[in-house]
């Protein structure tokens, strides 16, 4: 699965307003950024992300996954948005 396809499927299953997908299927890093992580523990939000993702995980179309997840106002808060690592992406 390419990593455009998971952005997708993350954008659209969760309503993230912005997602960054590093990595190849041997190890994803997903960066997102939405309204849903609001209120929410670290684990929880990892726990939301992994949900849409786990029968690609279980048919090993993805291997690893490393996941951080950030409400708006936090994304922009740590300003984030200007890291140059997301802006290639």
């Amino acid at each position: 699965m390419e990593n455009q396809d998971i952005k997708l499927l993350l954008s659209t299953k969760l309503n993230l307003k912005k997602t960054y997908i590093t990595g190849d299927r041997n190890f994803i890093k997903i960066t997102a950024i939405g309204d849903i992580f609001k209120g929410r523990t670290q684990v929880k939000r990892q726990q939301i992300v992994y949900t849409p993702l786990i029968n690609m995980i279980k048919e090993k179309h993805i291997h690893a996954v490393s996941i951080t997840a950030y409400t708006p106002e936090e994304w922009e808060k740590n300003d984030k948005k200007n890291n140059s690592d997301y802006l290639l992406k």
